[in-house]
């Protein structure tokens, strides 16, 4: 009786043992198979995060391009806005340059008849007054647009305004000084309509000097 109590317990405890190993293989399968599924899943994440990575940087660069791209176009829309308001502004000081030019030689005319009217005869005073006058507001007129006159006597010779008709010896006028005005030249905002005809001073000496720019 003793033995068959022996043998059953010995096979009690090797059903144990079997049935302990067993479930440790289903759990080391269990763990293997949980073990490859996230590996699996980690890998999977690691790529998409080097997908997201990739878009991310790819997303960074076209909007960098597009912000430099729109700061290109500010920029050349800038040039072309100060481009514009310069060619503007140049127009407006400059249209009536022709007409302007077409003006001076009646100014001319006005000062040639003042020169040579007697102001004091009684007869054409009226005649010479009307023609000051007119001559007055004339130029009064030319000049609201910017036109100035260049009459240059006494101040050096300048070859930006000034065309040379000749030279003479002068002891009242130092050399390459304006000793007298043929023909006042002007201006157009400070630009150069018509240079003024001007004979220049050689100062004291008989010798020419030289007045080409």
């Amino acid at each position: 009786m003793s033995n068959e109590s022996s043998k059953a317990g010995q096979e009690q405890v090797e059903e144990v043992v079997e049935t302990v190993q067993q479930t440790e293989a289903s759990a080391a399968e269990t763990v293997g198979e949980n073990v490859a599924d996230v590996i699996d899943e980690l890998t999977q994440a690691n790529f998409r995060i080097e997908e997201l990575e990739q878009a991310v940087a790819e997303a960074e660069a076209k909007v960098a391009e597009q912000k430099d791209s729109v700061l290109r176009a500010a920029a050349e829309a800038e040039n072309v806005r100060r481009r514009a308001a310069l060619d503007v502004e140049k127009a407006h000081k400059f249209a009536l340059e022709k007409f302007a030019n077409e003006l001076l030689p009646v100014i001319d005319n006005l000062e040639r008849a003042l020169a040579g009217a007697d102001s004091a005869d009684e007869a054409s005073k009226p005649l010479f007054e009307g023609v000051e006058l007119t001559l007055k507001t004339f130029i009064s007129a030319v000049e609201k647009f910017g036109v100035k006159a260049v009459n240059p006597v006494g101040e050096p010779f300048n070859p930006d305004q000034h065309q040379a008709i000749g030279m003479q010896p002068s002891a009242e006028y130092p050399a390459n000084t304006v000793m007298l005005v043929m023909q006042k030249g002007y201006l157009l905002n400070e630009r150069l309509l018509r240079p003024a005809m001007v004979m220049v001073s050689q100062g004291g000496q008989s010798a020419s000097v030289d007045t080409q720019a």
